[in-house]
Parts: structure tokens; C-alpha cells; sequence
């Protein structure tokens, strides 16, 4: 049975949409192309009509989670204009976020899979990782003062860092406290390094 375009377009978004949260949950190599169109309601079949090779889904899907990933910054920021940073901090280092993997934070959950891929999944790293340090720049270009030790660009490299290593660091440990520990002692530490 032929697939109107229409149809075909939201089978390609489904497919994306499922891929991105599939994706960070498993790792690039830890679901097959049979799982993932299974999670978008279709058959492996028609993968080959909707893209180009697995990267290219994998490309697709890393770009979709990030833009997801800056929205919700974006949201954040925009609630609690007067304490941006605090609004970032409440969210993403949270039992929450540590425990959600396929919705959580793209570069916690792939960043170590991306590096290991070509230019394609590693350009929307890339763009991600500059979309979410211009967010942070941001912020702290507003607060920053001439006292500050760390200027927007240097502060924001050095928190999303944080931010990043600490939740992949919270998920590898068995120990809860341990896990809890690690997301606190990043929140005061990134209140530390930003402009005051």
C-alpha cells in the first residue's frame, strides 16, 4: 500500500522523535534499526526509503534531543529571568533528570557514543554544544561585574561542563547519597565559578 507524502513526512518525524529518546536511553550501538522503528510504530522495512544509512538517522536524532535540550534551557531562563542560573540548576541537577535517560540530556547521555562517530552526529554536537554556552553566556553577561574572576565565555564552558560530567557521574554510581551528592556539590560549585 503506497504512503501518501504527508504520511511519509510523519512517519519520518515519528521515527526521529523515537530514535532521540531510543538513542539515550541505549547508546548509538545499543538498539538496532528493527528496535528503533518498532518504537516509531513501523517496520524496519522502510527505513532505507526514510534515510540515507543509520547515521544520518543518528544525526537527525542527536539534533532533534539537543533542540529539545535548548528548549527546555530556554523555558527555564525565560521563567526566572531574575535567577536564570538557579532555574537551569533546579531542573538539571535533579534525581529526576538523572533517572530519565531517554528525555534527559543528550550530551550526559551520548556525548562519549558521538565522539566516536563521524562529522555528521559530531556537527550537531558541535552546534548544540554552541547554542547551549551562548545560553549561559548570556546569563552571565548580565550579571557580570568587574570583580568577576571568570568572564560569560570562560564561566560558561566551565559550568556546562560541570553540569554535563556531574549527571553522567550521578548515573554511574549504585549509591544513591553518592549520586545526590554529585549533582549538590555541582550546584554550589557552578554558583561559585559564575558571575556574580
Amino acid at each position: 500500500m503506497r504512503v501518501s507524502r504527508a504520511q511519509a513526512a510523519e512517519n519520518h518525524q515519528a521515527v526521529i522523535n523515537a530514535a532521540s529518546n531510543l538513542f539515550r536511553e541505549h547508546g548509538f550501538d545499543g538498539i538496532g534499526l528493527k528496535d528503533l522503528m518498532k518504537g516509531a510504530g513501523l517496520t524496519q522495512g522502510g527505513f532505507y526509503k526514510q534515510f540515507a544509512s543509520k547515521e544520518d538517522l543518528m544525526a537527525q536524532a542527536s539534533g532533534r534531543a539537543i533542540e529539545g535540550a535548548a528548549l527546555r534551557w530556554s523555558r527555564a531562563i525565560e521563567a526566572r529571568r531574575g535567577d536564570a542560573l538557579d532555574a537551569i540548576l533546579t531542573f538539571y541537577l535533579t534525581a529526576e533528570h538523572r533517572d530519565d535517560k531517554g528525555e534527559g540530556c543528550p550530551f550526559v547521555a551520548l556525548a562519549g557514543d558521538a565522539a566516536r562517530q563521524g562529522p555528521k552526529v559530531k556537527a550537531q554536537f558541535q552546534d548544540g554544544l554552541h547554542a547551549h554556552l551562548q545560553m549561559l553566556e548570556r546569563v552571565f553577561a548580565q550579571a557580570d561585574s568587574p570583580t568577576s574572576n571568570h568572564p560569560p565565555q570562560g564561566a560558561a564552558m566551565a559550568v556546562l561542563s560541570l553540569l554535563v560530567g556531574s549527571v553522567l557521574l550521578s548515573r554511574t554510581v549504585n549509591d544513591p547519597a553518592l549520586s545526590q551528592d554529585l549533582l549538590a556539590a555541582a550546584a554550589t560549585a557552578a554558583r561559585d565559578i559564575a558571575p556574580a
